[in-house]
């Protein structure tokens, strides 16, 4: 960002990093023995050609793990973009999920996302949501959020299937296609109800979740990691809707650290033990966030706390089944 003359800017962005900040090369160790790269390109909302330009952008400069999703409606730009990089695949960590409509055919669902990706494989597989919707038929066009037909205003959920059925499923799915499945958006009550189901033979590699101070979610990370479960952390930043980058203390521990909000945020995901996936389509951006630093226990200790002064989550959909059932879930944030 340029500043005119003699003007001071009120808060530092991601393109904004001081001399401290460095790439992370950070990884994690899943529970199938595979590293996972713990800085990710995230790809959702992002369109077609913005995905392409931004993946083909981020794996040029140092990004190793991607992002996507089937309801993302952008795997074929993410495969595009993989192929034209020059990026060995063997060096690249892909994650896609299986959408709502597809819990009781992941196999399909993992072809379909294989064909449109343009591999053979992915890294990690996951559930997108604990929540089944009911299929629409197959000659109808495909729909991703399908209401009820008895009720517009609510989702259409397959109450004859369960979120832990999907993982019985995809424990069957063949490692030469996934080398890892886990799951999404899970909570701490649910997911100790899928540990304890008699199906469950194997344990989720990955939970990725809604995480960031505003949405800390102490008590789910600590499960997952006695679990051995990886954490990953979608909206680190926030979100456009948000104001966790203009957030007063956030802002003011980042000027006297000498760098931006997003790389205080991202740093502070990746000494949480967590894979974080910002978002962002702006070249600069995109280099930045792969930058982090080595916070103190001051810092740390106000970011810890700021949910303390504000609370919320971003994302604001009823699902019409228990997804946000711990005692530490909390509202969305307030527009």
């Amino acid at each position: 960002m340029v500043f005119k003359p003699g003007t001071k800017p009120v808060f530092f962005v991601a393109a904004e990093i001081s001399t401290m900040a460095s790439i992370s090369t950070k990884t994690q160790k899943l529970n199938t023995g595979a590293s996972i790269p713990s800085i990710a390109l995230g790809c959702w909302q992002s369109s077609p050609e913005d995905t392409y330009a931004s993946v083909l952008h981020a794996l040029k400069v140092g990004y190793r793990h991607i992002d996507t999703a089937h309801v993302y409606q952008n795997e074929a730009d993410v495969g595009r973009a993989i192929r034209d990089s020059g990026v060995p695949r063997e060096s690249i960590f892909v994650t896609t999920k299986v959408w709502n409509t597809n819990q009781r055919d992941p196999a399909s669902a993992l072809d379909g996302s294989l064909k449109r990706l343009g591999l053979d494989y992915v890294d990690l597989y996951l559930m997108h949501w604990p929540v089944p919707f009911v299929k629409p038929a197959a000659d109808a066009k495909e729909q991703f959020f399908v209401k009820d037909p008895n009720d517009p205003d609510k989702f259409y959920n397959d109450r004859e299937w369960d979120y832990i059925k999907t993982w019985e499923l995809m424990q069957k799915l063949p490692k030469e296609k996934t080398r890892a499945i886990g799951v999404s958006n899970v909570s701490k009550t649910n997911l100790k109800a899928l540990l304890a189901a008699p199906t469950t033979k194997i344990v989720p590699a990955a939970n990725q979740i809604e995480l960031h101070p505003y949405y800390p979610r102490f008590e789910l990370l600590a499960y997952c990691k006695e679990q051995g479960i990886v954490v990953e952390a979608y909206s680190p930043l926030g979100s456009a809707q948000s104001s966790l980058l203009k957030d007063p203390q956030l802002t003011a521990l980042s000027e006297k650290k000498g760098i931006s909000p997003a790389t205080l945020l991202i740093s502070w995901g990746l000494q949480r033990d967590t894979v974080v996936l910002p978002k962002s389509v702006t070249p600069s951006r995109i280099e930045s966030n792969l930058k982090a630093v080595e916070l103190d226990e001051e810092s740390i200790k106000v970011l810890d706390n700021l949910h303390k002064t504000t609370s919320g989550r971003i994302v604001a959909r009823d699902w019409g089944v228990p997804v946000y059932n711990d005692p530490e879930d909390v509202p969305p944030l307030k527009k």
